[in-house]
């Protein structure tokens, strides 16, 4: 799929756990290599961890950062196309994360999604209306996203949501 953008300060406050706390800024004005690599492995740990607690199995998962551009690298094999786009927006969708190299391959290949980025203002039907022309398909993306979203009215700014083909 290539390399995707996001918003830097939208998403998911996964660097204020444990070792990986603060880990964007602080690699970059890390004192020395050892200490960056030490940052950016525990941020890519918990990305990892949040990959798995979304329940997104992908074999040979491979998370990596790097602090100092704030990108994250994600390689391994997706039982199918949704958990592939799954897997990037989990990535992409963290607090200090502005960019998602995604290296995966996909065991049963299918059409890609579009993405959206959401705006303030937007709900699902809105973006349901602009996409496939009816509010009333709002249940098809909440269902695209999940389990990322909980709820179909809660969106933020910034997230960036997968839109499957109507």
């Amino acid at each position: 799929m290539g390399m995707f953008s996001f918003i830097k300060d939208a998403g998911e406050k996964l660097f204020g756990i444990g070792k990986a706390e603060a880990a964007a800024p602080a690699a970059a004005a890390a004192p020395n290599a050892e200490h960056a690599a030490q940052l950016n492995q525990g941020a890519a740990k918990a990305i990892a961890t949040y990959i798995e607690s979304m329940k997104l199995n992908v074999e040979g998962l491979d998370v990596a950062y790097d602090g100092s551009n704030e990108t994250v690298t994600v390689a391994g094999v997706a039982p199918d196309q949704a958990t592939r786009e799954k897997v990037v927006l989990c990535c992409g969708n963290v607090a200090n994360v502005t960019a998602v190299n995604d290296m995966m391959t996909v065991s049963a290949p299918e059409p890609e999604s579009k993405w959206y980025t959401v705006v303030k203002g937007d709900n699902l039907s809105k973006i349901s209306k602009e996409f496939y022309g009816t509010p009333n398909k709002y249940p098809q993306i909440f269902e695209a996203n999940k389990p990322m979203l909980n709820h179909p009215d809660k969106i933020y700014p910034g997230q960036v949501l997968r839109i499957p083909a109507a």
